[in-house]
């Protein structure tokens, strides 16, 4: 089993389709088994919207802890609200006892060990949800929704790659594919832990450079290797060129290039891959491609 995330320093560069694309292809490829998909991105996930068939299960995630004031035993001292510095803390509607405000509260237990009656007491945060869904040929599509103002992004990356790593292993499928959270976060690094290759994404622009060294330098420092994809490189040939220099300086390949092709914004308006959309298209030609290149290097790469 080979592991391969997909990254980029910025959102937008067309990480996610080009991970579709390539759960798209692996379903098409000669063993005909297919490639578990994970969408690594709980903060923004689409990559269901590409590439999910069918939902087949939704689970729960708690993550951390919310402060929870039982009244029946609070005498109204007022402790918690004083030691509370998230403010998360009032006086309830009865006028004497204290409620806590679970918008504000960072869970971080100070009044529940500041409580002389320990009348407040720690409860599960439901953080978020994560999904198993049906993609191509029904290889597994495992990714997750992070609530808004929740934490823990980064253990719930871990969770649902952990759970895709068994899948993919129990299965027998070749590949996990990987559409990781943009920029060099904690999402970023979970995602990033135990691929065996990382192919970061970018664009011919200086921003796109300057992102792309960003994310280099988080995958040279966790020693994991790295090849690289321009994204619409035709449309600045020297920005484009730029960044392959970079690259040949650092010792990294450049995998290939995918055109501009108006195919790609039809194909997410239809809720499809490109290269199942529109397969003759310049941009599926160039996804093709860099998918070849790409199996090549991970054919070279020894198991786990």
């Amino acid at each position: 089993m080979k592991q391969l995330v997909v990254l980029s320093g910025k959102g937008g560069t067309g990480k996610t389709v080009v991970t579709a694309a390539f759960a798209h292809l692996a379903s098409r490829g000669a063993d005909g088994t297919g490639a578990v998909a994970v969408d690594a991105d709980v903060d923004a996930s689409n990559l269901e919207l590409l590439v999910g068939r069918r939902r087949l299960e939704e689970h729960e995630f708690m993550g951390g802890s919310l402060a929870e004031v039982q009244t029946d035993a609070c005498t109204g001292c007022g402790i918690c609200e004083d030691v509370c510095r998230f403010g998360a803390i009032h006086v309830a509607e009865d006028g004497w006892s204290y409620r806590v405000d679970p918008l504000a509260c960072e869970g971080c237990a100070t009044c529940f060990y500041q409580c002389p009656e320990e009348a407040i007491r720690l409860v599960p945060r439901l953080a978020g949800y994560w999904y198993r869904s049906q993609s191509y040929d029904a290889a597994p599509l495992f990714h997750a929704r992070l609530r808004p103002a929740q934490e823990n992004s980064g253990q719930l990356v871990t969770l649902i790659k952990e759970q895709a790593r068994t899948t993919t292993l129990d299965g027998g499928y070749p590949f996990m594919i990987v559409d990781g959270p943009p920029g060099i976060a904690c999402p970023a690094i979970a995602a990033s832990t135990g691929a065996d290759l990382a192919l970061i994404v970018t664009e011919p622009t200086v921003a796109g450079l300057h992102d792309l060294e960003r994310i280099l330098g988080m995958t040279a420092h966790f020693r994991l290797r790295s090849v690289v994809c321009v994204n619409k490189n035709d449309l600045h040939p020297a920005g484009a060129r730029d960044i392959e220099d970079r690259c040949r300086a650092l010792g990294l390949d450049v995998l290939g290039g995918i055109p501009f092709d108006e195919a790609v914004a039809r194909a997410m308006t239809e809720g499809a891959p490109v290269t199942e959309l529109a397969p003759d298209s310049p941009a599926s030609r160039g996804l093709v491609r860099l998918w070849q290149d790409v199996r090549g290097v991970l054919d070279d790469i020894d198991p786990r």
